[in-house]
């Protein structure tokens, strides 16, 4: 696995993204895969549960948007920094949509083996997420 087959695998993830194809983005995932997800509460494992959380991360937010920054590798392991957005049209989290943009940085870690992603943890501010889109309300300091 060189460092362009992995350049290559983020830049087919992308292309997946945009076209919301959920069974392309879950296959780029091992069969056992770990995705550490806020919107599931914890850890998810699997092509199923993995295509699960991006469909209802697209569902919630139709026009979302994953725009990449930088992708830094080192072996197996790849952190991508990027900045993701969206508007709540579609509802989030059983709720009904409240039609509010939000726009989060992220950074994913992500390990790979044999061009899959076997172990992947996104991190941002999901509490700012949801201040953003109205399903949170934050008491000034």
């Amino acid at each position: 696995m060189t460092r362009q087959d992995i350049v290559s695998l983020f830049e087919a993830r992308q292309q997946f993204i945009v076209r919301r194809d959920i069974e392309a983005i879950a296959g780029q995932h091992s069969p056992d895969c770990e995705h550490v997800s806020l919107l599931a509460g914890g850890p998810v494992r699997g092509r199923q549960a993995i295509g699960q959380l991006y469909r209802e991360w697209f569902g919630g937010f139709p026009d979302f948007v994953l725009a990449s920054e930088e992708l830094l590798i080192d072996g197996d392991r790849v952190t991508q920094i990027s900045m993701q957005s969206g508007t709540d049209t579609g509802g989030f989290m059983g709720l009904p949509p409240t039609g509010k943009p939000f726009r989060v940085p992220v950074v994913w870690l992500f390990t790979v083996a044999n061009l899959q992603f076997t172990h992947v943890r996104p991190i941002y501010d999901f509490t700012g997420m949801l201040v953003q889109i109205g399903l949170l309300k934050a008491k000034p300091a």
